[in-house]
């Protein structure tokens, strides 16, 4: 097959005009360059760790955020977040994956008492401290919340600033975000390293090969690229095409949607068929015309990742007759099932002595701008 020739990208297009190098080996496979990026990326960026509505009220519930330990409480209607180590002797404080909560927090090894509210340290127990001990210095750290559109996140930094979207925070204002319900949740483990993963999700080169399904499903990734703005030939003057093959509205196996249409979408929205909003590090989400999927990267080792994939949907589509929430998710989850394998198959390949770093493609602009993201972080730059 002829080799097509370099033309210089539209300024307007995200391609790059060069081939730059990607981030080297021992990103991927060290336990050095993975324990820096949690306490760098994973203690200085928002960290995703759910939809609000999964946290009971009357609970605490255990979370990690990077390598930390985190306890996630509902004590009045009002979410909190806590280190889960006792600033006695740093025992954990919340030992079951969720426990019930009351006024208090109360540390099972030294009986340690904090107030949930607030985190202030109530009682010593059996301690008698000298003079010298500050109580007021010695309350549970506190972890930082936020939401946006309904999901938790968390933050480690002293000063956390504000979360960060690619494509702004605002994107699915026209989607019912916060009243949607968790109808499916699919999880997974994969041996691979994060970024491999949220590489892989960054570029369409792979997508011939690997995702027939929904190169059917959007055509322009059977040409190796995300959108037609990558396209080498691409101008401002091109029109809009949909991006979804002809009669299908959404990701579903027929293209059919699986419950009402959001009434607020514009025609626009419509007509893509699909927004992704990305969330660097932990998140993304993908909104369609009649469903919202989120999926969490979670980092457990230098190579090994969990996945979990969650499909939200309003509260009248789950009680439609004969609606069944797996059939809509198994789309989408085929897709994450490939992109996994093909992320596994990369990680393998880059164990190899052999390999020292990637050459990154025009078409992978994105993973050049997670690279240099996560070498920011990194280095402390916002």
């Amino acid at each position: 097959m002829d080799q097509p020739r370099f033309q210089t990208p539209h300024p307007d297009s995200p391609r790059l005009d060069h081939c730059p190098e990607g981030l080297p080996r021992a990103a991927y496979v060290t336990p050095e360059w993975f324990d820096a990026e949690m306490a760098t990326v994973f203690a200085r960026q928002w960290v995703c760790v759910g939809r609000t509505d999964s946290f009971r009220p009357g609970t605490m519930r255990r979370v990690t955020v990077g390598a930390a330990p985190v306890i996630v409480c509902d004590g009045d209607g009002s979410i909190r977040a806590w280190h889960n180590s006792c600033p006695h002797r740093g025992s954990e404080l919340c030992v079951d994956e969720e426990q019930a909560l009351g006024k208090l927090i109360r540390c099972p090894y030294h009986a340690f008492s904090f107030a949930s509210s607030d985190g202030r340290l109530v009682s010593t127990a059996h301690a008698v401290p000298t003079p010298d001990f500050d109580r007021s210095a010695h309350g549970l750290r506190p972890v930082s919340c936020r939401v946006w559109y309904g999901f938790l996140f968390l933050n480690l930094a002293e000063d956390p600033g504000e979360i960060h979207a690619d494509v702004g925070l605002r994107t699915l204002d026209n989607w019912p975000m916060d009243s949607l319900v968790t109808g499916h949740r699919w999880e997974t483990e994969i041996a691979c390293n994060w970024k491999a993963f949220w590489e892989n999700y960054s570029e369409c080169l792979h997508c011939p090969g690997i995702h027939p399904e929904l190169c059917d499903m959007v055509p322009v990734y059977g040409r190796g690229i995300m959108g037609a703005t990558e396209a080498p030939d691409w101008t401002p003057a091109d029109p809009v095409a949909p991006n979804l093959r002809p009669g299908a509205q959404t990701w579903t196996a027929d293209g059919t949607p699986c419950g009402p249409v959001f009434p607020g979408l514009t025609e626009a929205e419509r007509q893509a068929g699909y927004s992704f909003v990305t969330l660097w590090p932990s998140v993304y989400v993908v909104a369609h015309v009649d469903y919202v999927r989120s999926v969490r990267i979670v980092p457990l080792g230098p190579e090994r990742t969990r996945l979990i994939a969650e499909w939200h949907f309003p509260a009248e589509t789950l009680v439609r007759p004969g609606f069944d929430a797996a059939t809509v998710a198994a789309f989408a989850t085929l897709v994450m099932e490939q992109d996994g394998a093909a992320s596994e198959m990369n990680q393998r390949g880059m164990r190899s002595p052999a390999f020292v770093a990637a050459r990154l493609m025009p078409e992978e602009y994105e993973i050049h701008r997670f690279h240099n993201w996560v070498l920011d972080q990194m280095e402390g730059k916002s």
